[in-house]
Protein backbone atom coordinates (compact mmCIF):
# COMPACT_ATOMS: atom_id res chain seq x y z
CA UNK A 1 0.00 0.00 0.00
CA UNK A 2 1.28 3.48 -0.79
CA UNK A 3 1.11 6.57 1.71
CA UNK A 4 1.78 9.93 -0.05
CA UNK A 5 3.17 12.06 2.36
CA UNK A 6 2.93 16.04 1.37
CA UNK A 7 4.98 18.03 2.85
CA UNK A 8 4.21 21.40 1.04
CA UNK A 9 1.11 22.95 -0.66
CA UNK A 10 2.59 22.27 -4.24
CA UNK A 11 2.30 18.72 -4.24
CA UNK A 12 -1.53 19.16 -3.81
CA UNK A 13 -1.59 20.59 -7.80
CA UNK A 14 1.17 18.14 -9.34
CA UNK A 15 0.11 16.38 -12.27
CA UNK A 16 1.51 13.52 -11.16
CA UNK A 17 0.65 12.71 -7.59
CA UNK A 18 3.75 10.69 -7.11
CA UNK A 19 6.78 8.65 -8.95
CA UNK A 20 5.32 5.34 -9.75
CA UNK A 21 2.52 7.06 -11.83
CA UNK A 22 5.53 8.41 -13.88
CA UNK A 23 6.57 4.99 -14.30
CA UNK A 24 3.21 3.57 -15.20
CA UNK A 25 2.07 6.09 -17.46
CA UNK A 26 5.73 6.41 -19.48
CA UNK A 27 4.86 2.37 -19.43
CA UNK A 28 1.53 3.29 -21.14
CA UNK A 29 2.87 5.57 -23.72
CA UNK A 30 5.96 3.45 -25.11
CA UNK A 31 3.08 0.69 -25.62
CA UNK A 32 0.66 3.28 -27.62
CA UNK A 33 3.48 4.26 -29.63
CA UNK A 34 4.33 0.66 -30.19
CA UNK A 35 1.21 -0.65 -31.72
CA UNK A 36 1.58 0.36 -35.28
CA UNK A 37 4.61 -2.06 -35.39
CA UNK A 38 2.43 -5.19 -35.18
CA UNK A 39 -1.18 -4.28 -35.35
CA UNK A 40 -3.19 -4.20 -38.35
CA UNK A 41 -4.76 -1.24 -40.04
CA UNK A 42 -8.10 -2.00 -38.84
CA UNK A 43 -7.24 -2.11 -34.96
CA UNK A 44 -5.20 0.95 -35.66
CA UNK A 45 -8.29 2.45 -37.16
CA UNK A 46 -10.39 1.44 -33.85
CA UNK A 47 -7.98 2.84 -31.81
CA UNK A 48 -7.70 6.29 -33.61
CA UNK A 49 -11.80 6.36 -33.00
CA UNK A 50 -11.31 5.40 -29.34
CA UNK A 51 -8.72 8.12 -29.34
CA UNK A 52 -11.47 10.85 -30.73
CA UNK A 53 -14.05 9.35 -28.25
CA UNK A 54 -11.66 10.86 -25.90
CA UNK A 55 -10.90 14.13 -26.54
CA UNK A 56 -15.05 14.62 -26.96
CA UNK A 57 -15.18 12.69 -23.47
CA UNK A 58 -12.74 14.73 -21.87
CA UNK A 59 -14.95 17.99 -23.02
CA UNK A 60 -17.68 16.69 -21.74
CA UNK A 61 -16.52 15.26 -18.72
CA UNK A 62 -15.14 19.19 -17.70
CA UNK A 63 -18.63 20.27 -18.39
CA UNK A 64 -20.55 17.41 -16.78
CA UNK A 65 -18.40 15.76 -14.09
CA UNK A 66 -16.66 18.58 -12.99
CA UNK A 67 -19.20 21.50 -13.19
CA UNK A 68 -22.12 19.63 -12.71
CA UNK A 69 -23.67 20.55 -16.03
CA UNK A 70 -25.63 18.42 -17.60
CA UNK A 71 -26.06 18.21 -21.82
CA UNK A 72 -27.39 16.17 -24.39
CA UNK A 73 -26.04 18.40 -27.29
CA UNK A 74 -22.80 17.81 -27.31
CA UNK A 75 -23.27 15.54 -30.84
CA UNK A 76 -24.17 19.36 -32.67
CA UNK A 77 -20.41 20.74 -31.20
CA UNK A 78 -19.37 17.49 -32.69
CA UNK A 79 -20.80 18.26 -35.63
CA UNK A 80 -19.89 22.13 -36.17
CA UNK A 81 -16.71 21.00 -35.89
CA UNK A 82 -16.73 18.28 -38.38
CA UNK A 83 -18.68 20.28 -40.55
CA UNK A 84 -16.55 23.54 -39.82
CA UNK A 85 -12.95 21.78 -40.47
CA UNK A 86 -14.25 20.28 -43.39
CA UNK A 87 -15.50 23.63 -44.90
CA UNK A 88 -12.38 25.31 -45.04
CA UNK A 89 -10.24 22.43 -45.89
CA UNK A 90 -12.34 22.80 -48.94
CA UNK A 91 -11.15 26.33 -49.75
CA UNK A 92 -7.63 25.49 -48.98
CA UNK A 93 -6.64 26.40 -45.19
CA UNK A 94 -3.54 24.18 -44.04
CA UNK A 95 -4.76 21.40 -42.06
CA UNK A 96 -3.15 22.87 -38.90
CA UNK A 97 -5.00 26.37 -38.85
CA UNK A 98 -8.45 24.47 -40.01
CA UNK A 99 -8.44 22.29 -37.06
CA UNK A 100 -7.56 25.58 -35.08
CA UNK A 101 -10.62 27.72 -36.58
CA UNK A 102 -12.94 24.56 -36.26
CA UNK A 103 -11.71 24.59 -32.33
CA UNK A 104 -12.30 28.60 -31.83
CA UNK A 105 -15.68 28.42 -33.57
CA UNK A 106 -17.26 25.37 -31.58
CA UNK A 107 -16.12 27.48 -28.45
CA UNK A 108 -17.62 30.00 -29.88
CA UNK A 109 -21.09 28.51 -30.54
CA UNK A 110 -20.68 27.10 -26.91
CA UNK A 111 -20.71 30.26 -25.23
CA UNK A 112 -23.23 31.90 -27.03
CA UNK A 113 -25.36 29.06 -26.43
CA UNK A 114 -24.36 29.41 -22.16
CA UNK A 115 -26.04 32.59 -21.97
CA UNK A 116 -29.53 31.70 -22.35
CA UNK A 117 -28.50 28.15 -21.52
CA UNK A 118 -27.90 28.40 -17.90
CA UNK A 119 -30.85 30.40 -16.95
CA UNK A 120 -32.04 26.90 -16.03
CA UNK A 121 -30.44 24.19 -14.11
CA UNK A 122 -30.77 20.06 -13.94
CA UNK A 123 -33.48 18.45 -16.24
CA UNK A 124 -34.36 21.80 -18.17
CA UNK A 125 -30.37 22.36 -19.07
CA UNK A 126 -30.76 18.97 -20.13
CA UNK A 127 -33.70 19.66 -22.43
CA UNK A 128 -32.35 22.83 -23.31
CA UNK A 129 -29.18 21.22 -24.52
CA UNK A 130 -31.35 18.62 -26.52
CA UNK A 131 -33.07 21.34 -28.43
CA UNK A 132 -29.81 23.21 -29.51
CA UNK A 133 -28.69 19.54 -30.61
CA UNK A 134 -31.78 19.43 -32.68
CA UNK A 135 -31.25 22.63 -34.05
CA UNK A 136 -28.02 22.52 -35.17
CA UNK A 137 -28.43 19.11 -37.08
CA UNK A 138 -32.05 20.70 -38.85
CA UNK A 139 -29.45 23.98 -39.76
CA UNK A 140 -26.76 20.84 -41.09
CA UNK A 141 -29.98 19.66 -43.28
CA UNK A 142 -31.42 22.53 -45.09
CA UNK A 143 -27.91 24.71 -45.37
CA UNK A 144 -26.97 23.26 -48.55
CA UNK A 145 -24.40 25.57 -49.64
CA UNK A 146 -22.12 25.18 -46.91
CA UNK A 147 -22.89 21.56 -45.50
CA UNK A 148 -24.06 19.93 -48.91
CA UNK A 149 -27.67 19.12 -46.56
CA UNK A 150 -28.98 15.34 -47.95
CA UNK A 151 -26.27 15.03 -49.94
CA UNK A 152 -23.38 15.08 -47.58
CA UNK A 153 -20.02 16.71 -47.57
CA UNK A 154 -17.02 15.03 -48.75
CA UNK A 155 -13.73 15.30 -46.40
CA UNK A 156 -10.45 16.34 -48.17
CA UNK A 157 -7.65 14.47 -47.61
CA UNK A 158 -5.50 15.59 -44.20
CA UNK A 159 -2.37 16.99 -45.19
CA UNK A 160 0.82 18.84 -43.53
CA UNK A 161 2.98 20.58 -46.13
CA UNK A 162 4.02 17.25 -48.16
CA UNK A 163 2.98 15.01 -45.37
CA UNK A 164 -0.52 13.07 -46.13
CA UNK A 165 -2.04 12.04 -42.92
CA UNK A 166 -4.95 9.99 -44.32
CA UNK A 167 -2.66 6.62 -43.97
CA UNK A 168 -3.74 4.76 -40.70
CA UNK A 169 -0.67 4.53 -39.57
CA UNK A 170 0.02 8.17 -39.40
CA UNK A 171 -3.64 9.31 -37.97
CA UNK A 172 -3.05 6.93 -35.58
CA UNK A 173 -0.11 9.18 -34.50
CA UNK A 174 -1.77 12.28 -34.98
CA UNK A 175 -5.26 11.46 -32.86
CA UNK A 176 -2.36 10.31 -30.02
CA UNK A 177 -0.74 13.71 -30.36
CA UNK A 178 -4.13 14.87 -30.04
CA UNK A 179 -5.62 13.06 -26.78
CA UNK A 180 -2.50 12.95 -24.69
CA UNK A 181 -2.03 17.42 -25.22
CA UNK A 182 -6.13 17.07 -24.80
CA UNK A 183 -5.13 15.24 -21.20
CA UNK A 184 -2.18 17.39 -20.34
CA UNK A 185 -4.39 21.01 -21.13
CA UNK A 186 -7.27 19.45 -19.06
CA UNK A 187 -5.38 18.58 -16.04
CA UNK A 188 -3.70 21.87 -16.20
CA UNK A 189 -7.12 23.60 -16.40
CA UNK A 190 -8.39 21.33 -12.97
CA UNK A 191 -4.91 22.36 -10.58
CA UNK A 192 -6.06 26.11 -11.94
CA UNK A 193 -8.16 28.42 -10.24
CA UNK A 194 -10.99 27.84 -13.23
CA UNK A 195 -10.45 24.19 -12.53
CA UNK A 196 -11.31 24.27 -8.73
CA UNK A 197 -13.91 27.02 -8.98
CA UNK A 198 -15.75 24.72 -11.70
CA UNK A 199 -15.32 21.92 -9.03
CA UNK A 200 -16.87 24.15 -6.37
CA UNK A 201 -19.43 25.19 -8.41
CA UNK A 202 -20.28 21.16 -9.02
CA UNK A 203 -20.15 20.52 -5.47
CA UNK A 204 -22.69 23.95 -3.60
CA UNK A 205 -23.46 26.35 -6.57
CA UNK A 206 -24.20 28.54 -2.61
CA UNK A 207 -21.12 28.11 -1.08
CA UNK A 208 -18.83 28.52 -4.48
CA UNK A 209 -20.93 31.75 -4.89
CA UNK A 210 -20.80 33.15 -0.86
CA UNK A 211 -16.53 32.44 -1.66
CA UNK A 212 -16.63 34.94 -3.96
CA UNK A 213 -17.15 32.35 -7.41
CA UNK A 214 -18.96 34.19 -10.54
CA UNK A 215 -21.68 31.51 -11.57
CA UNK A 216 -22.23 32.46 -14.35
CA UNK A 217 -18.88 33.25 -15.87
CA UNK A 218 -17.69 29.92 -14.71
CA UNK A 219 -20.16 28.02 -16.38
CA UNK A 220 -19.81 29.98 -19.54
CA UNK A 221 -16.35 29.66 -19.56
CA UNK A 222 -16.66 25.70 -18.73
CA UNK A 223 -19.28 25.41 -21.78
CA UNK A 224 -16.49 27.27 -24.05
CA UNK A 225 -13.86 24.74 -23.18
CA UNK A 226 -16.16 21.73 -23.51
CA UNK A 227 -17.27 22.88 -26.99
CA UNK A 228 -13.72 23.66 -27.69
CA UNK A 229 -12.94 19.88 -27.02
CA UNK A 230 -15.72 18.26 -28.46
CA UNK A 231 -15.21 20.49 -31.98
CA UNK A 232 -11.55 19.25 -31.63
CA UNK A 233 -13.08 15.57 -31.79
CA UNK A 234 -15.40 16.47 -34.39
CA UNK A 235 -12.95 17.55 -36.81
CA UNK A 236 -10.57 14.20 -36.61
CA UNK A 237 -13.60 12.33 -36.75
CA UNK A 238 -14.47 14.19 -40.09
CA UNK A 239 -11.02 12.72 -41.61
CA UNK A 240 -12.20 8.91 -39.81
CA UNK A 241 -15.49 9.11 -41.41
CA UNK A 242 -14.58 10.36 -44.57
CA UNK A 243 -17.84 11.57 -45.84
CA UNK A 244 -20.69 13.82 -43.30
CA UNK A 245 -24.01 13.54 -43.23
CA UNK A 246 -26.54 15.55 -40.98
CA UNK A 247 -27.89 12.22 -39.49
CA UNK A 248 -24.28 11.04 -38.49
CA UNK A 249 -24.55 13.63 -35.59
CA UNK A 250 -27.85 12.73 -33.92
CA UNK A 251 -29.27 12.46 -30.85
CA UNK A 252 -28.00 8.89 -30.66
CA UNK A 253 -24.63 10.45 -30.63
CA UNK A 254 -25.37 12.84 -27.59
CA UNK A 255 -26.33 9.68 -25.65
CA UNK A 256 -23.35 7.83 -26.56
CA UNK A 257 -21.08 10.66 -25.10
CA UNK A 258 -23.65 10.90 -22.35
CA UNK A 259 -23.32 7.23 -21.76
CA UNK A 260 -19.26 7.36 -22.05
CA UNK A 261 -18.63 9.65 -19.07
CA UNK A 262 -21.03 7.95 -16.63
CA UNK A 263 -19.95 4.56 -17.39
CA UNK A 264 -16.25 5.47 -17.65
CA UNK A 265 -17.01 7.41 -14.27
CA UNK A 266 -18.40 10.61 -13.34
CA UNK A 267 -15.54 13.23 -12.27
CA UNK A 268 -12.24 11.76 -13.12
CA UNK A 269 -10.68 12.09 -16.41
CA UNK A 270 -9.94 8.17 -16.17
CA UNK A 271 -13.22 7.60 -16.60
CA UNK A 272 -12.84 9.46 -19.58
CA UNK A 273 -10.58 7.50 -20.92
CA UNK A 274 -12.10 3.95 -19.92
CA UNK A 275 -15.41 5.59 -21.07
CA UNK A 276 -13.94 5.87 -24.56
CA UNK A 277 -12.80 2.74 -24.74
CA UNK A 278 -15.92 0.71 -23.81
CA UNK A 279 -17.68 3.33 -26.71
CA UNK A 280 -15.33 2.25 -29.23
CA UNK A 281 -15.48 -1.52 -29.14
CA UNK A 282 -19.46 -1.38 -27.61
CA UNK A 283 -20.80 -1.13 -31.76
CA UNK A 284 -18.37 -4.71 -32.33
CA UNK A 285 -20.06 -6.34 -29.52
CA UNK A 286 -23.92 -5.04 -30.61
CA UNK A 287 -23.08 -6.54 -33.94
CA UNK A 288 -21.93 -10.03 -32.28
CA UNK A 289 -25.28 -9.93 -30.34
CA UNK A 290 -27.51 -9.00 -33.42
CA UNK A 291 -25.58 -12.17 -35.15
CA UNK A 292 -26.66 -14.41 -32.34
CA UNK A 293 -30.00 -13.55 -31.32
CA UNK A 294 -32.95 -14.89 -33.05
CA UNK A 295 -34.03 -13.31 -36.23
CA UNK A 296 -37.36 -11.50 -34.73
CA UNK A 297 -35.50 -9.91 -31.95
CA UNK A 298 -32.47 -8.79 -33.59
CA UNK A 299 -34.42 -6.74 -36.25
CA UNK A 300 -35.82 -4.70 -34.09
CA UNK A 301 -36.00 -1.18 -34.50
CA UNK A 302 -33.90 1.15 -32.13
CA UNK A 303 -32.14 -1.85 -30.54
CA UNK A 304 -28.95 0.28 -30.18
CA UNK A 305 -30.37 2.97 -28.20
CA UNK A 306 -32.41 0.49 -25.84
CA UNK A 307 -29.11 -1.29 -24.96
CA UNK A 308 -27.78 2.17 -24.16
CA UNK A 309 -30.26 3.31 -21.57
CA UNK A 310 -30.08 -0.38 -20.55
CA UNK A 311 -26.30 0.17 -19.33
CA UNK A 312 -26.84 3.57 -18.31
CA UNK A 313 -29.88 2.73 -15.71
CA UNK A 314 -27.69 0.08 -14.66
CA UNK A 315 -24.39 1.57 -14.03
CA UNK A 316 -26.33 4.62 -12.46
CA UNK A 317 -27.86 1.77 -9.96
CA UNK A 318 -25.30 -0.83 -9.34
CA UNK A 319 -22.09 1.25 -10.28
CA UNK A 320 -22.56 5.02 -9.60
CA UNK A 321 -18.53 5.66 -9.43
CA UNK A 322 -18.53 3.83 -13.31
CA UNK A 323 -15.33 1.94 -14.53
CA UNK A 324 -12.71 3.70 -12.85
CA UNK A 325 -14.77 3.56 -9.46
CA UNK A 326 -14.94 -0.06 -9.85
CA UNK A 327 -10.92 -0.02 -10.41
CA UNK A 328 -10.30 2.32 -7.05
CA UNK A 329 -12.54 -0.91 -5.70
CA UNK A 330 -10.50 -3.42 -7.20
CA UNK A 331 -7.19 -2.05 -6.58
CA UNK A 332 -7.77 -1.08 -2.82
CA UNK A 333 -9.01 -5.19 -2.53
CA UNK A 334 -5.52 -5.92 -3.35
CA UNK A 335 -3.76 -2.90 -1.28
CA UNK A 336 -5.96 -4.09 1.83
CA UNK A 337 -5.99 -7.09 1.72
CA UNK A 338 -6.62 -9.60 3.95
CA UNK A 339 -8.24 -6.38 6.18
CA UNK A 340 -10.49 -4.86 3.11
CA UNK A 341 -13.85 -4.52 3.97
CA UNK A 342 -17.07 -4.18 1.86
CA UNK A 343 -17.84 -1.44 3.81
CA UNK A 344 -15.22 0.76 2.47
CA UNK A 345 -16.28 2.39 -0.02
CA UNK A 346 -20.40 2.28 0.92
CA UNK A 347 -21.91 5.60 -0.08
CA UNK A 348 -23.35 7.51 2.54
CA UNK A 349 -25.88 10.73 2.41
CA UNK A 350 -23.82 14.03 3.04
CA UNK A 351 -25.62 17.15 3.03
CA UNK A 352 -23.82 20.35 3.25
CA UNK A 353 -25.69 23.44 5.68
CA UNK A 354 -25.92 26.07 2.97
CA UNK A 355 -28.04 23.29 0.66
CA UNK A 356 -31.11 23.49 3.47
CA UNK A 357 -31.35 26.99 2.01
CA UNK A 358 -33.01 25.72 -0.88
Amino acid sequence: MRFIRKTNYHQDIQIFKHDGQIFWYTCLMLILLSFPFFLSDFYLGELALIFIYAIAGIGLMLLTGYTGLVSLGHAAFLGIGAYTHSYFLGLGIPFVFSLSISVLFSSLIGTLLAIPALRVTGIYLAVATLAFSIIVEQILSHWVSVTGGYRGMLVPDPSIGNLSLKPNTTFYFVCLIFVSSSVLISLNILRSPLGRAMTAVRDSEISAQSMGINLARTKTIAFAISAGFTGLAGGLLAHKIGYLAPDSFNLLISIQLLLMVVVGGLGSLHGAIYGAIFIGFLPQALALLRDNLPEKFAQIPGLEPGIFGLILVAVLIYEPLGIYGRWLKIRSFFEEFPLYRRSTHKRQRNFLKTERLR
